[in-house]
């Protein structure tokens, strides 16, 4: 028997994320799925509502930013040739980011959807998230 749905919320993915995943051939499907494997600890937790998780067969790493769980922020991809990791820097303006959004009303997510500076990816209704 297969194990019951975990509710995850709504995923987005930042529109300069979106337009480098799509160069780098990261679905939204795989997108969807990799945030089950973070919610099951498959992921890098850098603290603050950041993680890092590997992506494409291990070539290419994603910053994401969590509020509460409720939703998720695909904010960052990097190739893993091209640099090791993020610096303290960009990990500290990732968690304040990440606070950001936690604070953002409805409507002010709906408003960076409508301006495109978000895309919403998917969400628990969505069947295709299901392990």
């Amino acid at each position: 028997m297969a194990e019951p749905v975990r509710k995850i919320g709504r995923i987005f993915k930042a529109a300069l994320f979106a337009k480098a995943a799509k160069k780098a051939g990261i679905t939204d499907v795989v997108l969807c799925k990799a945030i089950r494997q973070v919610l099951l600890g498959q992921a890098d937790d850098l603290g603050g509502g950041v993680f890092k998780k590997r992506l494409n067969e291990n070539r290419h790493r994603a910053i994401i930013l969590a509020t509460s769980g409720d939703h998720w922020f695909y904010e960052y991809l990097f190739a893993k040739k091209d640099r090791d990791n993020i610096d303290e820097n960009e990990l500290d303006a990732f968690r304040k980011l990440a606070k950001a959004y936690g604070r953002a009303t409805n409507q002010q997510l709906e408003n960076m959807l409508k301006n495109k500076d978000l895309v919403e990816i998917c969400s628990d209704s969505e069947a295709q998230i299901q392990e």
